[in-house]
């Protein structure tokens, strides 16, 4: 058990055991009525060759209820329900001989842990690095003298993801409560961040290099300075990678912490403003409207306000941001021809968009470096949102991407959907994106001279086969039905495989 610590007003204690204990007894695979929900694993496309895209489904716990969100990690594949049970999904990805991964289902699942709230693992998208797995669970402490009955409290525990092994455990005052955790930092100098139910923000820092070793140290909390220098602010959702953090605010207000001067000048595009000694320092992002969710990658990221619209920012080297160029964006730029999604995702140099069609058939869009089947069917990658050949479920609802693969969680709850707003008319006429979205029928001028742009960059280049790929990129960009996309891209694909043999979109390999 850790010790209790002493609450003041900025400032708590919290004490570190070592306990060498496993998942709970009687988690075993167990029989039972349960949701027919699974997490969905899809295979990337590979640059060697001869692997095919399939869908492949995991055990689906039966004692679940729902899913909540999952994290994939180096080995396995950890669960989230609604009622606080963390499942652990033994040998989802097994790696052969030839160093290759291997996509078969899931053999078999424990129960981690009960009572969590939230968990965490390295964030960064090689899950290699992926070696711990941080929980946030309630925990039943026994009474103290001079009290009658145990109290409630929360705590960290930390467990080895490759064997579900408890390896660290951090108890905090019964007075204190939180609801989501997430990592920022390096191995040796690892923050975790804690969110309190009252919107506060705050921080500790462990060495995950020693987290093995059997011996117990205090380390300090402490409110973060967005909490303390804006005592106002009630933040309600975070996100974060390796170098930057991300708050939402229960007023749709947008505050950024970036810790290197590399990932600020990505994101921003100078170094103006960064001060080295102040990295906790939050910058209020200027925005139109209310953010609802977000999505942080390395050195860009993605914005949904409550219109629906998607607004991006940050490093544009491979066409990420899916502005249609490669030139970098200091402020939320946004993305005209995409609207309402369901999630988004921002990884390395990559963006993916979980979307659903006016027939309520759901696509996964994506835009960036395609290499190593991150955009299944586009291996040269793209610099706008093109429809990736995927499956998707009619019921996916959140999607995560890794360095080995794509994953969608399939489920379905009617409490849980983004409730977008209409846009008022007034600010629908002062769209300013010629021929693009919801301003094309404002500016016929400007659809007529984007079109004049589209055939110059069609004519702009040198053999057919790179006029059709051309022509695929610029049916993306345009505001169609998706029934109207599927239809151009399925006829410029006949018409390539009829002019030079070149087989199908899915399999057609990088030249």
């Amino acid at each position: 058990m850790g010790e209790k610590a002493v609450p003041s007003p900025s400032r708590r204690r919290v004490k570190r055991s070592c306990p060498s204990c496993g998942p709970e007894p009687g988690g075993e695979e167990k029989k039972g009525r349960g949701n027919p929900i699974s997490v969905q694993l899809f295979p990337p496309e590979l640059a060697f060759g001869g692997r095919r895209r399939c869908l492949s489904k995991s055990v689906a716990p039966l004692l679940a209820h729902g899913y909540r969100r999952f994290l994939p990690t180096k080995d396995h594949v950890f669960i989230l329900d609604y009622t606080g049970t963390l499942f652990f999904l033994k040998n989802a990805l097994v790696s052969s001989t030839l160093g290759q991964i291997q996509w078969k289902r899931a053999c078999r699942y424990v129960v981690l842990c009960r009572g969590a709230k939230d968990f965490a693992s390295d964030p960064r998208c090689d899950t290699v690095y992926r070696k711990y797995l941080y929980v946030l669970a309630t925990r039943e402490q026994p009474a103290v003298v001079g009290t009658t009955g145990s109290r409630a409290c929360d705590c960290v525990e930390v467990y080895l993801q490759s064997s579900g092994q408890r390896v660290f455990k951090m108890t905090f005052h019964h007075s204190m409560s939180f609801k989501q955790i997430v990592l920022v930092g390096q191995e040796n100098q690892r923050a975790l961040l804690l969110l309190t139910e009252e919107g506060k923000i705050y921080s500790l820092v462990v060495n995950e290099t020693q987290l093995d070793q059997p011996r117990s140290y205090t380390v300090q909390l402490a409110l973060r300075k967005v909490s303390r220098c804006l005592p106002h602010l009630r933040v309600t959702r975070m996100a974060s990678n390796q170098s930057s953090t991300l708050y939402i605010t229960d007023q749709g207000g947008v505050y950024f912490e970036v810790h290197t001067p590399g990932v600020y000048r990505d994101l921003f595009g100078t170094l103006q403003a960064f001060d080295p000694l102040d990295q906790q320092m939050p910058l209020a992002l200027s925005l139109p409207a209310k953010i609802l969710f977000c999505a942080l990658g390395y050195n860009h990221l993605g914005l949904v306000d409550e219109f629906g619209r998607i607004f991006m920012q940050g490093n544009n080297r491979y066409g990420q941001l899916g502005t249609g160029d490669k030139m970098d964006r200091g402020e939320p730029t946004q993305v005209h021809y995409l609207q309402r999604p369901i999630s988004l995702w921002c990884g390395l140099n990559h963006s993916l968009v979980l979307s659903q069609g006016s027939d309520f058939s759901k696509e996964l869009l994506g835009c960036g470096c395609g290499a190593g089947g991150r955009l299944p069917g586009w291996p040269k990658g793209s610099a706008s949102f093109v429809k990736l050949h995927v499956k998707v479920p009619l019921c996916a609802c959140s999607l995560c991407s890794t360095r080995e693969c794509l994953y969608m969680l399939s489920s379905h709850d009617i409490e849980h959907h983004p409730t977008y707003r209409d846009l008022p008319a007034s600010r629908v006429v002062g769209t300013p994106e010629p021929g693009l979205g919801a301003g094309a029928p404002q500016d016929p001028g400007g659809a007529a001279r984007a079109c004049e742009e589209y055939l110059s960059q069609i004519h702009s280049c040198p053999t057919l086969q790179d006029r059709m790929e051309k022509m695929k990129e610029i049916v993306g960009w345009m505001p169609l039905m998706a029934a109207q996309k599927d239809f151009f891209w399925e006829a410029l694909d006949m018409l390539q495989r009829a002019a030079g043999g070149v087989g199908p979109g899915p399999s057609t390999p990088e030249s």
